[in-house]
This record gives structure tokens, sequence and C-alpha cells, in this order.
């Protein structure tokens, strides 16, 4: 009985969570992915995907950007190295709770369409001599575009902004765990959540300076969780007249942490995932695939999976116990 009303419960919050969510049209947005490049229709887009997704250095920056970083009260400010058309999505913020110790940092990546920063995280590593950093992915947070009740911008049915925007929030996690390391830090690990892991998976597989890696609520293929999931149903209605799911996997398989499973296998990276088994967000055949392409790759992920859903991770009990488990795993 309590599973049920605990589904419900995810549900309902599911449902409050669609408030404000408009239909956007289907957009191809190559030229947001791929800039300079003449890429005429979604095969040209795909066939371009593939290579990006083979290119090392896809998601490293070509031109040496500024990386002047402003610290005060707390709080480390930025420019990103991506320029977008929202001026506030380009000065990146990252709130620091510091442990008064150089030895450990943990970046944070929120979930899509966070309203607030992880305050108890932060106090609670701090604590315990780990430097917490919690960055506004693009366009959340103090990078908000004016008028907009949440991120549209950063998942989207325009395949090119959402690759974009990904790209744009490894970048400025990339430059942040530069500076970090510039500072002092010995060990910087990174903690994603839902759409926040992809970012984090990401960031992992291709900069050395991670360590450690916790992928909270996370799977494999973004074009799949967009599909199934239940919370980009909208997203899906935009999709779905103008793509088959073949195609967006293509796509969007830049963004896919199947394929850079070799790289979150390697030898000095550590990798947890926290699952949700009644997750109908990210469905936990995603997490599954996942999982079985990093130990396949030679990976050794540490894997929990609590019998709650997406939204009910963030109640008690499951809360404290994924804390424990990430306590255990950043120890």
């Amino acid at each position: 009985m309590y599973l049920s009303w605990l589904d419900r419960w995810d549900e309902q919050r599911a449902k409050r969570g669609e408030d404000g969510k408009a239909i956007e049209s289907f957009a191809l947005g190559a030229e947001l992915a791929f800039p300079g490049e003449r890429i005429g229709n979604i095969r040209e887009f795909c066939a371009r995907a593939e290579q990006a997704s083979a290119d090392p250095t896809f998601f490293e920056e070509h031109e040496r950007a500024d990386h002047a970083f402003e610290v005060s009260d707390g709080w480390a400010r930025f420019p990103s190295g991506t320029v977008t058309d929202v001026a506030e999505n380009n000065i990146v913020w990252a709130k620091i709770t510091k442990s008064g110790s150089f030895d450990k940092a943990l970046v944070i990546f929120h979930h899509w369409n966070a309203r607030t920063r992880n305050a108890q995280i932060a106090g609670f590593f701090s604590r315990r001599g780990i430097t917490v950093v919690e960055i506004a992915m693009p366009y959340h947070f103090e990078r908000s575009r004016p008028g907009s009740l949440h991120a549209d911008y950063m998942l989207s049915a325009n395949l090119g902004r959402t690759i974009q925007a990904m790209r744009q929030a490894v970048f400025d996690g990339r430059k942040l765990i530069g500076w970090l390391k510039g500072e002092g830090y010995r060990e910087i690990s990174v903690l994603g959540m839902s759409l926040g892991s992809w970012v984090a998976g990401l960031i992992a597989a291709h900069d050395a300076n991670v360590s450690k890696a916790s992928l909270f609520l996370t799977g494999g293929s973004l074009a799949d969780m967009v599909w199934m999931g239940r919370a980009t149903r909208s997203i899906r209605s935009s999709l779905e007249p103008e793509i088959e799911l073949a195609d967006l996997r293509q796509a969007w398989g830049l963004l896919n942490l199947e394929n850079y499973a070799h790289r979150l296998a390697r030898q000095d990276l550590d990798i947890q995932m926290v699952l949700a088994r009644r997750d109908t967000v990210v469905m936990p055949e995603l997490s599954e695939s996942l999982s079985r392409s990093l130990t396949n790759a030679g990976g050794r992920p540490k894997i929990q999976t609590l019998n709650c859903g997406h939204y009910s991770l963030g109640r008690l009990p499951y809360i404290l116990y994924a804390g424990l488990s990430l306590k255990r795993f950043l120890s």
C-alpha cells in the first residue's frame, strides 16, 4: 500500500512539473550545434552528430576563452566559453561552500528545472572536509532566460539548441574544475542529478581532472530518456510528428553516455550510480543499459538501487540512504 501511495505521489509531482511547459515546435537547429557548417536535413545532421561523438575534442573549447574568475562572498562568477543570444546565460554562477581544506572538492550539477540549490548537501559535506561548488547549468537560476517559466532552452525539441546547451554545460563545468585544480584542490569529484548526471558523466568522460563521478537518476541515451520519460512528454509531442526515435538516437548520440563507456571505465575514475527502481522519468532499463556498457568496457560502477521513484528519491528515508551512499563513495 505504501508503494502505491509513493507511485501516486511521484505522479502528482510530475504533473506539477508540467505547469508552464509550453509545446515548442520541432527545429533542426544545426547552426547552434555545429556553428558555421551547412546542414540542411536530418540525415546530414545525424551524420555530423555521429562524427562529433567520435571526436575526442568536441567537448573541449578550441579557442582560449576568458578564464577570469570573480570570487566574492561565497560565489564564483565567470564568463561562459559559449556565447548565446541570452545574455544572462553567458555568465556562469557557482555557489561555494568551503570546508577549510584544499584537499577535496565536489562540483554539483543539478536536475533540469531546479528551483533551489542543495544547501543541505553542501553543508553536510563541507563539515566533513569537502568543499562543495554548486554550478548553475545553462538557462537555470541566475542564467535563466527572461520571461521563461522553465529551462526550455536546456532541453527541447530543437535538436541543435539542446546539443549547444549540453555542450555549454560541459565547457562551463570543465572550466570550473580547471580553476579548482589551479586553486590547489587535489581530488575533484562531480555529482550529477537526473539531467545533471548526463553533464557530469560527459565531463568525467573527457576530463582527467575528475577522479570520482556520482550519477544520481542517470541513464545512457538522452534520446530515449526524452522519448520515454514522464517529465518530457511535451518535448516528445513536438518530436514525434517530425522525427523517428532511431533518428533522434543518432542525432543526440554525442550526448549518449554509453558512447563514452570506455572513457568512463578508465582506471583512475571511480563511478557511482544511485538509481530508483520505480523511476518513470529515467526509465530503469536506460540505467541498466548504461551499467552494462560500463561493465563491458571494464569499469566497476558502484550501484545502489532504491525502491522509490524519480522524485521520491528526495524524500525520507530514500534521500538518507542515497546521502550515506554518497558519503561512503566520496570517502
